[in-house]
């Protein structure tokens, strides 16, 4: 008998079209939104300078009285919901601040921060597959990749535009059922790398499609015509600004499609997934490297297993990013005293000939399968639900 989960979150992300009504509606919606996130922030920002704490309720209470103003008149034009989910926003940017999470809150720019706002479910209607927003008389022009599921009605509504001028919708519904995939037998190591995006321990690589790297004569033509364009709001500077943002949004929605499709077959056809736990962001310090990393996005493919393997009933470990796993031997347990990045091939003293990559992933897959068994040396991590840590592990040299 399968036994089906509930409780698990997912948003379900579209493209939409809309009239030339509703663009003027979102658009005043943002710039709304944006500024009552910055005023808000200026307050606490000025209260905290005299030590002094504001919370959600005070900023609410703020947000009517700015209503009342005539400067801030226009705030009532817009639906309220958006412009109080920011300040719910503003509060959860200061609880990370506190808790040591995450830095202190910046001022929102107009052209540089990201277009959106969030409606909760008072604030929009969803019947029969059409969504109709507050303030609006026509429902959006979804195009709909695929249906949500039957019976399924969205408790949050995030629309936004990006960079490129496209519109989205996101549709988070809560209490998704999930239906875990068959239980299998198999388990894969995982070796993140730059010439081969992963080599598993099965000795398969699979290949990196560079997308930068694929699209950077485009993107450094584009870059170059907007260069020419004298700075200010300009409608020629406008297009050539758009022109480079379409180039990066392809960039992206291909790296993303190839990621989604590797991680998928991943957690469908192995029970255990063992992966390093790489610091992209010290990592990225090398101006070298830092190109390609990023391009690899190394952290983003393990948020996509993480989740994955969260919703389908699959374990993913993490090894500790000190563990020796490119000079470890996989065959007899030695450890190599140097193993420069140029050196792809290497021979143990036992006489094994290991590719540099494989052997790696085979060790990833021998201690993160150990630490499963035996449960030790697992440690909390910054953010990986359904994931354990396995911390370094000193092997003991085994005699050929």
């Amino acid at each position: 008998m399968t036994v089906t989960t509930t409780g698990v979150k997912r948003a379900f992300k579209c493209r939409f079209y809309p009239t030339d009504a509703q663009a003027a509606e979102l658009s005043r919606t943002f710039g709304c939104v944006r500024k009552v996130y910055n005023l808000a922030l200026a307050a606490r920002s000025e209260a905290f300078t005299r030590q002094e704490r504001v919370n959600y309720n005070q900023t609410s209470a703020m947000l009517t009285a700015w209503k009342k103003t005539e400067e801030l008149a226009f705030l009532c034009e817009v639906s309220s919901v958006p412009l109080q989910q920011a300040l719910r926003h503003l509060q959860t940017a200061y609880s990370s601040f506190f808790a040591k999470r995450a830095k202190y809150p910046r001022f929102k720019s107009k052209k540089k921060s990201r277009k959106s706002a969030e409606y909760t479910s008072s604030a929009f209607r969803f019947r029969d597959g059409k969504l109709t927003l507050a303030k609006m008389t026509e429902p959006l022009g979804i195009v709909w990749s695929r249906p949500l599921p039957e019976g399924t009605v969205p408790s949050t509504v995030t629309v936004s535009q990006d960079a490129a001028g496209r519109w989205f919708v996101s549709m988070l519904c809560d209490d998704m059922p999930v239906e875990p995939l068959p239980v299998l037998d198999t388990a894969v190591g995982i070796d993140a790398g730059i010439t081969s995006l992963l080599t598993l321990s099965t000795g398969e690589k699979i290949t990196n499609p560079k997308c930068e790297r694929v699209d950077r004569r485009r993107l450094a033509k584009a870059h170059k015509n907007l260069a020419r364009k004298a700075r200010g709001d300009g409608a020629n500077r406008r297009k050539a600004r758009i022109k480079v943002a379409k180039v990066y949004a392809r960039i992206a929605d291909r790296r993303r499609d190839h990621l989604h499709k590797i991680t998928t077959r991943l957690v469908r056809e192995n029970q255990t997934i063992v992966i390093e736990d790489l610091t992209v962001r010290n990592m990225v310090k090398n101006h070298s490297l830092a190109r390609a990393i990023s391009d690899a996005a190394w952290r983003e493919m393990r948020t996509m297993l993480e989740y994955k393997a969260q919703w389908y009933g699959r374990e993913l470990i993490t090894v500790d990013r000190w563990f020796p796993s490119s000079k470890l031997c996989s065959a007899c347990g030695t450890i190599a005293s140097k193993m420069p990045l140029h050196v792809r091939e290497w021979t143990c003293d036992c006489g094994t000939t290991h590719d540099r990559d494989v052997n790696a992933a085979k060790n990833i897959l021998a201690v993160g399968l150990t630490a499963s068994v035996c449960g030790a040396g697992v440690r909390p991590q910054r953010s990986s639900p359904g994931g354990q840590s396995a911390t370094k592990q000193k092997h003991p040299r085994r005699e050929p």
